[in-house]
């Protein structure tokens, strides 16, 4: 047989056949393709073997920032998720800039990147995207006095600055080669928050941005327009090496099963779902009132919060929702002062003047603090968000909603919970078998939801965007 034929011998030096050299050479190519493959698909067995996995994401307000010493964004939470998911610990690594998010890959700098990408025919060439996890669509962003922008044909002849190596830049090339006049102009290192600012202010005329960047931004930009959209609903996923199929799977497996169980919508609510109900008048006049009417107030807000263990911000906006800073507020019911409360809550808090600033934030703040401790079953945020609803309909009718909760096989600890049972206690069906009656129960909702808004908007100031690497 040719694979036996024998080596043969000139001038003392064994030579091998050509034909055997041949074999050899494709047996050699073979193999290394073996090992190439069996080193490529073993991502998710070197994860589970050393307990980390790493992800590679960007420092911004949509993926990834430090908030009082904490790590979170929209893509943490699911990173982090996921990293629970398959039982070991996360680590962070923070991509520069955008066209070196996918090499990071390559250069093995983590496992996988969740950065909020768009997933696209050039980006699908140099990775493995997991299934849509969440549909966006590009708007364009003007500012509110520049009504003329009303579609894509509006856009000829106007500078659109978008940030370089994006989606964004895709498109607008997209319609350039289909006959639109439009002038693109590429910003390096620049985030689309900061662009949305620019325009808010008036320094440039239109920028892009995927729908749920513009919703976030538009809280602390109320003088944006959110436009219309430039392109068809795009899936966002997130990705991996090519050939890393079982850490794919794995990661397309952790998606299906949130979204069954919900996790997903509750990661999903924290950052974007209050920011689809967008009141102009009242966004513009929080930015206005922080300027002028927080200031007199601030300093008593810290000592308090300080006090009594709550994020200062946390409570200036409960005070805000309350009070809107006016310490002569009083309401229908009789609650007045900045705190909003009730005589007999005050007496029980230790205020002999309602009206009297310093007073009613120490007694408010005391008083936030006895309903935290009340829900210590109850994990953050869902403890305090409850606690939030108690200060304005009462601990009464939120222990109805929480027995309620619990007859409907809802997990009675969970704000989400409560979202859905506090409303339903103004309906005769279900109140007549609680035992503090009827409830106005969507105000307490709403409440909590301003809270939740007034709270990001202040936070804004005191989030960390310096780029930082984690492991």
């Amino acid at each position: 047989m040719l694979w036996m034929t024998p080596l043969r011998c000139v001038s003392g030096v064994r030579r091998i056949p050509a034909v055997s050299r041949r074999r050899l050479l494709v047996l050699s190519f073979v193999g290394l393709l073996c090992l190439a493959a069996c080193g490529k698909n073993r991502a998710l067995e070197r994860i589970l073997e050393s307990g980390t996995i790493t992800v590679i994401t960007r420092n911004n307000a949509h993926c990834y920032y430090t908030y009082r010493d904490q790590d979170m964004g929209f893509e943490y939470d699911l990173a982090k998720a996921f990293a629970d998911f398959l039982g070991v610990e996360l680590k962070v690594k923070v991509s520069e800039s955008w066209d070196r998010l996918l090499p990071s890959l390559d250069k093995g700098d983590g496992e996988f990147v969740a950065a909020s990408l768009t997933i696209t025919p050039s980006r699908s060439e140099s990775v493995e995207f997991s299934r849509e996890y969440l549909a966006v669509e590009q708007k364009a962003i003007a500012h509110k006095r520049n009504t003329e922008i009303k579609s894509i044909d509006d856009l000829e002849g106007k500078n659109i600055h978008v940030r370089q190596g994006t989606s964004y830049e895709e498109r607008l090339l997209a319609l350039k080669r289909d006959g639109l006049d439009v002038r693109i102009k590429v910003r390096e290192e620049v985030l689309t928050q900061e662009l949305v600012e620019e325009v808010a202010e008036g320094k440039i005329e239109v920028t892009i941005a995927d729908s749920n960047v513009a919703l976030l931004n538009r809280r602390y930009y109320p003088d944006i327009r959110i436009a219309f959209s430039i392109e068809k609903p795009q899936s966002l996923g997130w990705a991996v090496k090519k050939g890393e199929k079982a850490l794919l799977n794995k990661i397309n497996e952790f998606f299906e099963t949130i979204k069954e169980d919900g996790t997903f919508e509750g990661i999903y609510n924290r950052y974007f779902a209050r920011a689809k109900t967008f009141d102009h008048l009242d966004i513009k006049r929080f930015h206005e009132r922080i300027e002028t009417r927080l200031p007199m107030y601030e300093k008593v807000i810290k000592q308090a919060a300080d006090l009594y263990g709550f994020d200062w911000r946390l409570v200036a906006a409960l005070i805000y929702q309350e009070s809107q800073f006016s310490p002569w507020a009083k309401s229908f019911s009789g609650v007045r002062g900045l705190m909003q409360l009730t005589l007999p809550t005050a007496r029980e808090m230790g205020v002999n003047n309602r009206l009297n600033p310093k007073e009613s934030i120490m007694g408010g703040a005391r008083y936030l603090r006895q309903l935290h401790d009340l829900y210590d079953k109850a994990p953050e945020p869902d403890r305090t968000l409850i606690a939030l609803a108690a200060y304005n309909v009462g601990k009464g009718h939120v222990l109805d909603a929480r027995r309620l909760a619990s007859k409907m096989s809802l997990d009675p600890n969970k704000w989400s919970s409560l979202e859905k049972t506090l409303p339903l206690l103004r309906q005769r069906k279900y109140y007549k078998n609680s035992r503090f009656g009827y409830c106005r129960g969507r105000e307490p909702v709403f409440h909590v939801q301003n809270i939740l808004t007034y709270y990001d908007i202040l936070k804004r100031g005191a989030i960390e965007y310096a780029v930082k690497d984690h492991g």
